[in-house]
């Protein structure tokens, strides 16, 4: 029947919105949360210009918040609560997990934000390596040469730094070395943690859900016991209760931070893991530019030449990727109407 079925351009209009949608979802809370991360770390509250140190505290936050709507999101939906992995795999996602955040938010007390991001991409080093180990993946040539070259502007950009943005933690080449050791932690453990969930999804009939409810709060209950023994719990109530404003922004933060997991997992469902790098890669970009242009990080013409590097061979590889994943064209049936290759799921 006419109008049974929308047309081929309803479908490409309604994609379209979709993917606007998914975009701006994405670009909104992630710029948001890089430039509210930066400001909780490096900036000073009060008339006393004091410095929030608690970065453990930020990851217990984050965690109870995405913790407690993931089991709001199961309980409404109706889905079972029960782990579908043993526990302790859930846990061994969590730890990594805390490790890596937490690395993130202490580099921000010795290198800049746009250093940090810029570091962000060459995560795909650490995730080949650890896929290699744990995944048995084997890469082609073209995948090292762009890790390569990831790397390389990354270097260029952390070796010749403007020299007018200091850190408030400590100053000089003792404050780098260590800001670089911990987002070199930073990658280590992200590119573990993202590996075996990666196993975790393939090795179990798992909904996204469950694993993020049981991994935060897996998280939620590791972060305590680590304010707990470090004695930061009440320093850091303590402070959020003197500065209020602080307090505003580690609920946008932690708000933030779960809405973009939605963003995120509906990118990837409804889009694929290619297009959502890209996006990612476009975010990176985005929020180096903000951070420069919100809290003034000069950045010198070596800087320039470096983020040119990471973003052009990341680029490059998305677009090669997609011209060599494109789908066949349709081939006409008798009646001269197309015919798709596969069904439309």
């Amino acid at each position: 029947m006419a109008g049974a079925l929308p047309t081929t351009k309803g479908v490409k209009d309604h994609k379209i919105w979709k993917g606007i949608f998914a975009v701006s979802g994405i670009m909104v809370t992630l710029v948001i949360y890089g430039v509210l991360q930066e400001k909780i770390m490096r900036v000073p509250y009060g008339l006393n210009k004091e410095y929030f140190k608690y970065s453990l505290f930020l990851v217990f936050c984050n965690r109870i918040t995405t913790s407690t709507v993931s089991a709001v999101f199961l309980l409404a939906s109706k889905k079972a609560l029960v782990p579908v992995a043993p526990i302790y795999k859930y846990c061994l996602i969590s730890a990594s997990n805390i490790l890596t955040t937490t690395c993130q938010y202490e580099a921000l007390k010795y290198v800049s934000f746009p250093i940090q991001t810029l570091a962000k991409c060459a995560k795909m080093i650490p995730v080949m390596i650890w896929g290699t180990f744990i995944m048995q993946k084997t890469y082609k040539g073209f995948d090292y040469l762009v890790a390569f070259l990831v790397t390389l502007g990354c270097s260029i950009f952390i070796l010749f730094p403007a020299g007018t943005d200091v850190s408030p933690y400590g100053k000089g080449r003792e404050s780098t070395v260590w800001g670089v050791s911990l987002m070199v932690g930073y990658l280590g453990f992200d590119g573990f943690t993202s590996t075996f969930q990666d196993k975790l999804f393939k090795g179990y009939d798992m909904e996204i859900h469950n694993q993020i409810f049981y991994t935060t709060s897996c998280s939620c209950i590791l972060s305590l016991t680590g304010l707990l023994l470090q004695g930061h719990l009440l320093s850091a109530i303590d402070f959020v209760y003197r500065h209020s404003d602080c307090f505003l922004d580690i609920v946008l933060l932690s708000t933030v931070a779960t809405v973009s997991q939605f963003f995120i997992s509906y990118t990837i469902r409804t889009f694929g893991a290619l297009t959502f790098a890209a996006v990612m890669t476009t975010r990176q970009l985005v929020s180096i530019m903000l951070s420069c242009v919100w809290f003034g990080h000069p950045l010198s013409w070596e800087q320039w030449i470096g983020a040119v590097i990471v973003f052009g061979s990341l680029y490059s590889k998305n677009l090669l990727k997609k011209a060599s994943t494109n789908p066949p064209p349709l081939q006409p049936m008798q009646d001269g109407a197309p015919s798709p290759v596969k069904g439309i799921p």
